[in-house]
């Protein structure tokens, strides 16, 4: 592929070592197999003090002739995107790497016969169609910022990123497809553009046939307005420190951060972690199952894979439809060989017949990911016995929507690889552990809080339109350090473990437990599906552990299986971390990339139900009403 993909762990030892030493010679030395139009003036300036961090800057060049336009001579005829429907029965597209420029093109050139320009923020609020990803890069061929809110997110939600990042413009469609549901895509956009001024154009991809409500002088259809467009489009020249796209994401306040993540280092590092932890090759048919309204989406379905001239899919349904073997299906329809999806769906399968996965052959597989939260050891063993067979290494992927792209994990095949552990860090990120005082803790086999010491030139510049958030929440816990939120263990061979969010931890008479080492204990009792765990005020102990637990059947008697999970519990961890109550429900409050909203558990948890904050973006806004009713 390219001289800095990592082929031995000397390698990576020997590239680690030089992105220690020399960062701006090693990233330098990467940013220059690009295509820029002026190469940079400096390759880094930064503090961590501010926050200001700028990677590149006087480079010029636009992400999308990486991403498309410097593949055509090469590889014009290979596949660059494969789109599969959520009905098995609707037939598939596939688009080479002339065929999607083309597309990018025509749709940029839409956008600027509706008036968008360069600097324009545009909210995208669309399906898993194809035109999503396409509507994606035509805002980046023009300059425009794209903000992709997911499509399942309420109107309100919806507003409030609108408003946050002023955009002028909406992409969407009439509807979409999940599973067995079809949903007013439309509707929810022309409720949210109540309450937006700004927005003066909404484009409308057709996907289900709908009748829509078209609002005139506002809304047009995307199929009347690419008619005669022409299949050629310049791409805007920008400058490396140029916004490329907002994404929010939930703050512990509860009102959404806009993470703003910039043109040439972002670039930079997709396609550079993309490359070495997947250990792409030329013929590699790669699917990341993650919905492009989060970042993994952005960077591992979208931006990486086309930087690399690879051939990536895109799935519209769920792993669920119609029925457990979807994603098997898939894999062995396509000849897939890089998979990469999140714990959360890994559980939800492991819970169903095993002969799901076991009537597919998967043969082709080469590479397993795991994203989205730490993938606890019998989800990691399932997934490497059953999915892979036992021959596909298992990258488990530590890294954040801030981060831009993967910091810690596994380099498949490379590097040692250690069930329920991120692993080590990629070459040019300098993570440290540090105390409750800042203080670095050098030795291995210790836990701390996790902080970057260095910059990479992923990670996020500022916060939209608020740069002091950016630094409250990343900069000031700790000085001259990037702080993640997350705490982290490190073993004797200084391999990474996350345990997850800070404020995830529960201090129980001056122990501190990661809830996901207690979650991880209780899932290992074979009843039990999933398990959600948060502290609670506790008169003896400071902090009690209530647990949430989702279990495959419901046994005959509640308090058997309750006495069992204790003794799991206990005999994982010791009598101190036994759960003190333990409440079986049916489903977790989930945002829709995965992630379970521990902010409703917690005030459940402590009889506080009153005020929960807008439930309407999870995935199933009932499952909280169940809770609340079920609290012990």
């Amino acid at each position: 592929m390219t001289n800095y993909q990592l082929k031995s762990y000397e390698e990576y030892q020997e590239a680690y070592q030089r992105s220690v030493e020399d960062p701006e010679g090693f990233w330098g030395e990467i940013a220059d197999t690009f295509t820029w139009r002026k190469k940079w003036d400096r390759v880094l300036e930064w503090n961590f003090e501010e926050p200001n961090v700028k990677w590149f800057q006087g480079g010029k060049m636009n992400i999308t002739e990486n991403c498309l336009d410097r593949h055509l001579k090469t590889r014009g005829n290979k596949l660059a995107l494969i789109w599969e429907p959520n009905d098995p029965k609707e037939r598939f597209i596939r688009y080479t790497y002339r065929e999607l420029h083309e597309k990018v093109c025509q749709f940029a050139n839409v956008l600027k016969k509706n008036g968008a320009k360069k600097g324009d923020r545009i909210c995208i609020y669309m399906p898993m169609i194809p035109e999503l990803a396409i509507a994606v890069l035509a805002c980046a061929r023009i300059g425009a910022v794209h903000s992709v809110v997911f499509a399942g997110f309420s109107a309100l939600s919806m507003a409030d990123r609108i408003n946050d990042a002023q955009c002028n413009m909406v992409l969407t469609s009439d509807g979409l497809n999940r599973g067995a549901k079809q949903i007013p895509v439309k509707r929810v956009v022309d409720e949210a553009l109540e309450n937006c001024p700004s927005v003066e154009r909404v484009i409308v991809v057709e996907r289900l046939g709908w009748a829509v409500n078209m609002v005139e002088g506002r809304d047009v259809w995307f199929h009347e307005e690419v008619k005669g467009v022409s299949k050629d489009c310049p791409a805007e020249e920008m400058d490396a420190e140029d916004m490329l796209f907002i994404l929010y994401t939930s703050g512990s306040t509860g009102k959404p951060k806009g993470v703003v993540h910039t043109c040439g280092g972002y670039m930079v590092y997709a396609q550079y972690s993309f490359l070495n932890v997947f250990q792409y090759q030329e013929s590699d048919i790669y699917w990341c199952t993650a919905d492009i309204g989060w970042v993994t989406g952005h960077t591992y379905l979208l931006y990486g894979p086309l930087l690399s001239g690879a051939t990536t899919l895109m799935f519209e349904g769920v792993p669920t439809y119609p029925d457990n073997g979807r994603f098997w299906q898939v894999c062995d329809k396509f000849g897939v060989t890089i998979f990469y999806t999140a714990p959360t769906a890994i559980r939800s399968l492991m819970a169903g017949d095993i002969d799901d996965v076991l009537s597919y052959s998967l043969d082709s597989l080469k590479v397993l990911g795991s994203v989205g939260e730490p993938i606890n050891e019998e989800a990691w063993h399932w997934y490497h016995t059953h999915v892979g067979k036992e021959r596909c290494p298992v990258v488990d992927t530590w890294w954040q929507t801030e981060t831009g792209g993967i910091m810690i994990s596994t380099i498949a095949g490379v590097t040692p690889m250690k069930p329920g552990h991120a692993a080590l860090p990629l070459p040019g990120i300098q993570p440290i552990l540090v105390d409750s005082e800042g203080n670095e803790i050098t030795e291995n086999g210790v836990e701390g809080y996790l902080c970057m010491k260095f910059p990479w030139p992923g990670m996020i510049r500022t916060t939209y339109g608020d740069h002091e958030r950016a630094r409250l929440s990343y900069f000031s816990t700790y000085k001259d350090l990037y702080f993640t939120g997350d705490g982290a263990k490190r073993d004797e061979n200084g391999l990474y473990r996350i345990i997850g969010r800070v404020d995830d931890v529960i201090n129980v008479s001056g122990h501190r437990f990661g809830t996901a080492e207690i979650e991880e204990a209780i899932n290992h009792n074979e009843h039990v599906v999933e398990s959600a765990v948060v502290g609670y005020p506790h008169d003896v102990k400071g902090q009690g552990i209530y647990a949430f637990v989702i279990i495959k059947d419901k046994p005959e008697k509640e308090e058997y299986l309750r006495a069992e999970i204790i003794e799991t519990v206990v005999e994982k961890i010791g009598k101190i971390a036994r759960p003190d109550k333990i409440q079986i429900v049916s489903g977790l409050p989930k945002t829709r990339s995965g992630k379970i909203m521990r902010r409703i558990l917690r005030k459940v948890a402590e009889g506080d139900t009153s005020n929960l904050g807008d439930t309407s973006t999870l995935l199933d806004p009932d499952v909280v009403d169940e809770i609340k009713a079920g609290a012990l």
